[in-house]
């Protein structure tokens, strides 16, 4: 798969436009690393740390555990836990049986959690000892294909001192009874030996995770994406991350072996924070810290906090939610954030405003990328540098990727530079399709020029520089009086205004336009604002068409559990609401 050069000026120095040496499987990550770094550290959680060699060893194991269970080449396994650091032994585990991981978001409920392991007919459940998770996989695994769940414990992970006095003081939670049969983790580690089945992976066929997309365009779908999507990606990511690590110097690739330190702040059963958190820390040799709820502390986040000056994490991958918690949270002085080197903001646009503040604050460097589930998920990014890089852009495709902007009625022509149109994805790091659903696949494909391009359902351009600007997604553009009016650039106003914390902006029915703006806001801490404030402020930074008619403020604005602010929910509550009326 070769792709022209890129035309722009500004493509970064030293990237290449191809990338090599990915056809492995995706357990060769840990593999590697353990051979080359056994003793450094790979996972840090509350001051327990465990090395590469440690965590290779549980996975040989799991994999030897599942083997012995009838687990073979091509069955599913769910994991239904946070940010522990059981998450990458399981996960590498899985794989080293042949196994395909289904990565479940451990909020959902009984209900949602048992339409995940019905569609994909996983058979195994590795959850949390936990009084809320623990129970809802018992109710969720009724009626499924299900034969075994292993319970696991955060006690065996803790320093022994804190285990101690955790266990002593009731502190470290657990289920209140476990079903009779379900195996507990630690149980199985000590059992099975570090003997994983020999197996043969087919990278480019072959099945890592079923990633189920977070639900914003309508019931979930099973992303199928193999062991070769992900190695790419987590390559590319790589070869991408080439900046400056002191002012003035040459930009070079991260070093390996122990330097750099990852902030595990996004939830690894995603594929964001799973490829830029989890798996890029264990392509570097690095340290990854383990943040399994990022709103923890008094005042919320002050835990995030906590673990940076302590930690010093070099690297960041999170949404722009995270970037907001950072700049709005009223202790933020009080913490040292220098370690900071650069960190990747996705999942939605990052306001100018917040991109600023942020780097202001810690001296990193921010670059934006772009990406889905079904793309592994990284399709774009902007140059990890302050003097190329164009922010509000989604940047240039990645290595052995190209982007092209078709045409919204067929998603076959393609539009000329500067006109909006679907972003169209072919590379290396786009899956196979969508699990047991042909026709969804099918839809979402196009053959272009002998090549195969996954439509996005976002709609943007390319500019005068080869920068790829997304304007919104398809469903969410709101049509007034003829004009049309993109969310995105409404809040990225709205987010300017000094008292504004969050904002999102919806279309809403209206007889004279046919629909008008309405604009949710989330305050800062401490501060108060009257609508008028708010209509006054965008009367004199936007055009007529675009200003938002109504306003309503709210304590917190829903969002999905990777920190996407759910513009669907509003949508969903101001019909029910015109219903009632």
């Amino acid at each position: 798969m070769a792709f022209k050069p890129w035309d722009t000026p500004f493509w970064p120095e030293g990237v290449p436009r191809e990338i090599t040496g990915y056809e492995k499987p995706l357990f060769s990550l840990l593999d590697e690393s353990a051979k080359n770094f056994p003793n450094q550290t790979y996972t840090i959680f509350n001051g327990r740390l465990k090395s590469y060699a440690d965590v290779k060893a549980t996975s040989d194991r799991l994999a030897h555990f599942l083997s012995k269970q009838g687990i073979q080449k091509g069955a599913r396994v769910a994991v239904f836990l946070p940010n522990l650091p059981h998450f990458p032994e399981i996960f590498f585990g899985v794989l080293k049986a042949g196994a395909t991981c289904v990565t479940c978001n451990p909020l959902y409920t009984a209900t949602e959690l048992n339409y995940q392991l019905k569609d994909s007919g996983a058979r195994i459940v590795f959850c949390m000892d936990h009084p809320q998770f623990y129970p809802t996989v018992v109710e969720a695994i009724k009626r499924t294909d299900v034969e075994q769940v292993v319970i696991c414990s955060v006690k065996s992970y803790l320093p022994p001192l804190m285990a101690f006095m955790g266990s002593l003081l009731g502190k470290i939670p657990k289920a209140e009874r476990h079903e009779p049969g379900h195996l507990l983790f630690d149980d199985v580690v000590k059992q099975y030996s570090p003997e994983p089945p020999e197996i043969e992976i087919d990278p480019a066929e072959d099945l890592a995770l079923i990633l189920y997309t977070g639900g914003t365009t309508g019931r979930p779908k099973g992303a199928c994406l193999t062991h070769s999507n992900f190695m790419a990606n987590v390559t590319a990511l790589d070869e991408w991350s080439l900046f400056a690590q002191a002012p003035g110097a040459k930009p070079e690739r991260l070093k390996r072996g122990g330097y750099q330190t990852i902030l595990g702040i996004l939830p690894w059963y995603h594929s964001f924070g799973l490829t830029c958190g989890m798996l890029h820390s264990c392509l570097l040799g690095g340290k990854l810290v383990c943040i399994p709820d990022p709103r923890a502390g008094k005042p919320p986040f002050a835990e995030v906090l906590k673990a940076v000056q302590k930690y010093r994490p070099t690297l960041m991958p999170a949404v722009p939610t995270i970037f907001v918690a950072f700049v709005n949270h009223p202790h933020i002085d009080n913490y040292d954030l220098s370690s900071f080197l650069c960190c990747v903001s996705g999942g939605a646009p990052l306001p100018p405003e917040v991109f600023r503040q942020f780097e202001a604050k810690t001296g990193a460097i921010i670059y934006e990328g772009y990406g889905l589930s079904e793309t592994s998920p990284i399709a774009s990014g902007n140059p990890a540098n302050t003097e190329t890089r164009k922010i509000g852009s989604i940047g240039f495709p990645f290595p052995s990727t190209d982007i092209k902007v078709l045409d919204l009625d067929t998603g076959e022509k393609e539009l000329p530079r500067g006109e909006d149109g679907e972003i169209a994805i072919c590379g290396l790091q786009v899956m196979k399709g969508y699990w047991n659903k042909p026709e969804e696949t099918a839809a979402v494909f196009r053959n272009i020029d002998g090549m195969r391009y996954f439509l996005s359902g976002d709609i943007g351009h390319i500019d005068e520089d080869g920068f790829i600007v997304i304007t919104d997604r398809k469903k969410d553009l709101v049509l007034v009086g003829g004009f049309n009016v993109y969310p995105r650039e409404v809040e990225d106003v709205l987010f300017e205004h000094p008292k504004v914390a969050m904002a999102a902006v919806i279309g809403v029915p209206d007889e004279r336009s046919g629909e008008a703006v309405k604009a949710f806001i989330q305050l800062k801490p401490g501060e108060t604002a009257a609508e008028e404030e708010i209509l006054s402020y965008c009367k004199e930074n936007m055009a007529g068409y675009k200003r938002p008619r109504l306003i309503e403020f709210r304590d917190e604005l829903p969002v999905s559990a990777v920190g996407k602010v759910l513009r669907r929910v509003l949508r969903d509550e101001e019909l029910k609401k015109g219903q009632k009326e």
